[in-house]
């Protein structure tokens, strides 16, 4: 073990066996890259109304079929189908980025947006919007409000609980869980308090954010997501050399060039607005931050120049997968998609957190 890996334990949890690293990570990527689009073309033609993979080429124009045909189909795949398909893309994608950040910053890889409270502020400032905003403004706050309130709640969030955490350049992650405990606890009694005051309309939106569920996907509501996409892949590859030299502690960084106290106000608002996009398109919708990057550590490492593009393209295949079971393990009914990346993270987490108990030999 380095000396790094001995002030770090969380350092070995992330190495992963040296064997699962064999592949060239370009070729992880790669395959991932082609993991999505086949599921996202699969995903695109199942559904209540199934679309067959004939016709489905017929509908987007690469091969021949009956009109009557080629009219529904498009109808279903153009308003229903790829809005959502792209949603849960770019929800996925943007909630395992922001969680492979968080682990980055914190320097352990227990940390996530969903389970230190940051989606639950986000959640809890959407929702505000929601209830008060037709009243404070007179029902001028429109579509493009929810990203930006739920970005100022995630913010909040993750710069209370950081300034809580850190203490002489260390950040305690047992005291990172337990503030983002009662964080978490505060935003969902706001939560609660705004669906006491919430009319019909909006306890069902309310609803709609603690779930989690891409049922509401639309073009509209993907373009107002994607800038925050956007800026959050173009900024990745500015802060992945910080990250990997923060691991190894701040004052060490510090030395060797990086600009610490400017990487954490970045890396801060970047993750902010990862979040509160992915909550005002989707809900509160847990553990893709913490199951994404982890996995992606056991196959690639931990550098983050690999990392932070392949937790991009893994996370949206991963929250793909679980909205196409969302929607058709109890078809016609709809699970919400919250519920299904539940089921499948909680396991995994209390896996990792005993894993991570026997590393540190408590």
């Amino acid at each position: 073990m380095t000396e790094a890996a001995a002030r770090h334990p969380a350092l070995v949890a992330r190495s992963g066996p040296p064997g699962l690293r064999a592949l060239p990570r370009g070729v992880v990527i790669v395959g991932l890259a082609l993991l999505l689009l086949v599921a996202a073309v699969a995903s695109a033609g199942i559904g209540a109304a199934g679309i067959p993979p004939g016709r489905l080429l017929a509908a987007l124009g690469l091969a021949d079929g009956s009109a009557a045909d080629i009219a529904r189909d498009r109808l279903i795949l153009f308003s229903i189908r790829l809005p959502r398909v792209v949603m849960a893309v770019a929800v996925g994608a943007l909630l395992a980025t922001a969680g492979a950040i968080m682990q980055g910053l914190f320097r352990n890889p227990l940390a996530d947006p969903g389970l230190v409270g940051v989606s639950a502020g986000a959640g809890l400032a959407a929702a505000t919007t929601i209830v008060l905003g037709d009243k404070l403004f007179g029902g001028i706050v429109g579509l493009e409000a929810l990203p930006a309130a739920a970005f100022v709640g995630a913010l909040g969030v993750t710069a209370l609980l950081y300034r809580i955490a850190t203490r002489e350049g260390r950040t305690s992650i047992a005291t990172l869980l337990l503030a983002g405990l009662a964080v978490a606890a505060l935003a969902g009694a706001g939560t609660g308090l705004l669906i006491f005051l919430a009319d019909d309309r909006q306890l069902r939106d309310i609803t709609f954010w603690t779930l989690g569920s891409m049922a509401g996907a639309t073009w509209p509501k993907v373009w107002a997501m994607l800038p925050f996409l956007a800026a959050v892949l173009v900024s990745l590859p500015m802060i992945a050399r910080g990250l990997d030299l923060l691991v190894l502690g701040e004052a060490e960084a510090f030395h060797m060039g990086v600009p610490v106290e400017n990487l954490k106000r970045f890396a801060i608002v970047l993750m902010a607005a990862a979040v509160g996009a992915a909550v005002a398109a989707s809900g509160v919708i847990g553990f893709v931050g913490i199951v994404v990057p982890h996995l992606l550590r056991l196959v690639i490492g931990p550098g983050h120049r690999m990392l932070l593009p392949a937790a991009v393209l893994f996370g949206g295949l991963v929250l793909l997968i679980a909205d196409t079971i969302a929607r058709t393990v109890a078809a016609p009914a709809e699970l919400p998609v919250g519920i299904v990346t539940a089921l499948i993270g909680a396991p995994f987490f209390l896996a990792l957190l005993l894993r991570q108990r026997a590393v540190v030999g408590l």
